[in-house]
């Protein structure tokens, strides 16, 4: 069972949802009744079911190149879409800007790694999904074009202590979200960019964001910051 099972301390409303997507199955009580703690044990235990099953699938794939002597020549990019809640938060599924939902699996073998080129370990240096592209470009020596905004992690690649991006910027409907390898920063805004509701978790301090620090007054100077620079985002990008 997860082990903050309530919204954050000072969450703002618009950090909840209904999980709908998992209510449309059978046995799952209408909203907005909560999941018993009997079908939530069915529910995580059919997930880790789940990720076992993907997890032997990638074994076949991986010996598959092997036995067709493909291996050392095949980049092998593995990841997810988006992340998922089980119980945690109060919440089920993915459709939220908590880090369970908008952080997702990557996992990359080179060649490189195979011959010891590169290390090969955990890395947590921040990256995006637009960084793969200009990543693949560099492991295959292309030119990078001028037009790409992601950044190649290939320094990652070969040593995963090495930094990854200063900032990034994960997306869920309306929320507008900016991270930091210690904050999380978001922002609910109106159709003229004023900001409705906003959340603040302090990862070294409360890694499973459990306190939204995002009003008090320590902070302060931080969200101004984050703020400044979400902005900044938005405006260029035009979302």
């Amino acid at each position: 069972m997860p082990g903050n099972p309530n919204q954050p301390t000072n969450a703002p409303p618009k950090a909840k949802h209904a999980f709908g997507e998992l209510r449309k199955f059978d046995g799952i009580p209408k909203n907005p009744l909560p999941v018993s703690d009997s079908m939530a044990r069915k529910l995580i235990h059919g997930y880790y079911a789940c990720v076992s099953y993907i997890d032997a699938q990638i074994g076949i794939l991986l010996e598959g190149l092997d036995n067709l002597n493909l291996s050392e020549n095949t980049i092998v990019f593995i990841l997810g879409d988006h992340g998922w809640s089980l119980g945690e938060h109060g919440l089920w599924a993915k459709h939220s800007p908590f880090d369970l939902a908008t952080r997702t699996p990557l996992i990359v073998r080179t060649p490189e790694h195979l011959n010891e080129t590169y290390k090969s370990g955990r890395a947590h240096g921040l990256v995006e999904f637009i960084d793969i592209f200009p990543t693949i470009m560099e492991l295959v020596d292309l030119a990078e074009l001028d037009q790409l905004d992601g950044k190649s992690f290939v320094e990652q690649l070969k040593d995963p202590l090495s930094d990854g991006k200063e900032v990034v910027f994960p997306r869920w409907s309306i929320a507008e979200i900016i991270k930091t390898d210690q904050y999380s920063y978001t922002e609910w805004r109106d159709k003229r960019g004023g900001v409705l509701e906003r959340m603040l978790y302090d990862h070294y301090l409360d890694p499973e964001e459990t306190f939204n620090v995002s009003e008090e007054p320590e902070y302060a100077d931080i969200v101004k910051l984050l703020h400044r620079r979400l902005s900044q985002h938005v405006s260029e990008f035009g979302i």
